[in-house]
């Protein structure tokens, strides 16, 4: 069956300076293929090669913000895209001065670069539509012109009923898949229509991703009923303080606006370094308020399976 693999890489989970262990922020989602990435913090392209995504799929960068820990990634990844010989087209959309800045790279790998850089500058509710899906721009506070973002698949035909199909006179082969494509027969004077074969629709799949953020309305409207909700959770509890200061989250807050969002899972990144060598105080903050949650750890990768609901 078509657009069964939707497959979320975390390529850079550190909250404004790397680590050892963790690289600045971007994500990448794989759906069928095709890649979307989301952020782009220095180091992004051996990211890619690590976890062996691949980055000539690759179409579109949505970047939250400019701070430089989520876009200093863009000018290598450009070039080593260049030297592996692409041609095609590639879309870096953001907030506004997302043209300004798209211009300074550009300028940058001037002279091995081969292929057209577009700059798309967005604003909350904007959407940019895919085959099949489609990425929403989301209303974010931080200390910098900010964004999130909600990658959400289009809803799934219903099951197809060949039962009640046959019944309806209905000759099994390729009737049945006009059927399933919407179409409306004539079969022998009677006329048998798609909703009567086929069961309700089935929801696509949602991936929300924050970037840096306080916790929103708007993050929680865009994560009702998420699959997975990619949110900043840079500090445990006892630093909120810290978190409202640099207009970052807490492990908490995530997990509460989760659960009222009725997410499905949370990955909490954007680490601060201060947890280094041990992310349990977040885990505990957020179970506390909501169970299936995860701290991102670099080349991480989830599988988000189809909904049958």
């Amino acid at each position: 069956m078509m657009h069964r693999m939707l497959t979320v890489t975390f390529l850079g989970t550190a909250g404004s300076l790397p680590t050892p262990d963790r690289s600045p922020s971007a994500v990448l989602i794989n759906r069928e293929g095709e890649l979307v990435l989301f952020d782009c913090g220095e180091g992004t392209q051996r990211q890619m090669m690590r976890a062996k995504t691949g980055m000539m799929g690759l179409d579109y960068i949505f970047i939250t913000h400019f701070h430089a820990d989520h876009i200093l990634g863009i000018p290598g990844l450009l070039e080593t895209m260049a030297f592996q010989g692409r041609k095609d087209p590639i879309t870096i959309a953001g907030p506004i001065r997302t043209a300004e800045v798209v211009g300074l790279f550009d300028r940058l790998c001037y002279y091995s670069r081969k292929f057209p850089v577009k700059a798309l500058e967005l604003e909350p509710g904007d959407v940019v539509r895919m085959d099949g899906y489609e990425v929403e721009a989301l209303r974010t506070k931080h200390s910098v012109p900010s964004l999130g973002y909600c990658l959400r698949e289009d809803p799934r035909p219903g099951r197809f009923n060949r039962a009640r199909a046959t019944e309806l006179g209905v000759p099994p082969g390729p009737l049945f898949g006009r059927l399933q494509r919407g179409e409306t027969l004539e079969i022998e004077g009677r006329v048998v229509r798609p909703e009567d074969v086929m069961g309700p629709s089935r929801p696509g799949r949602k991936v929300v991703y924050t970037g840096d953020s306080r916790p929103t309305l708007e993050i929680e409207k865009a994560s009702r009923e998420a699959d997975l909700l990619i949110h900043d959770g840079s500090l445990n509890d006892e630093m909120a303080d810290w978190a409202v200061q640099t207009m970052h989250s807490t492990a908490g807050e995530a997990a509460e606006l989760a659960r009222r969002a009725g997410a499905k899972r949370l990955a909490l990144t954007h680490i601060s370094s201060r947890y280094s060598d041990d992310v349990s105080p977040l885990l505990a903050d957020a179970r506390r308020h909501f169970q299936d949650v995860l701290v991102a750890e670099d080349l991480m990768k989830i599988d988000i399976k189809l909904r049958d609901g």
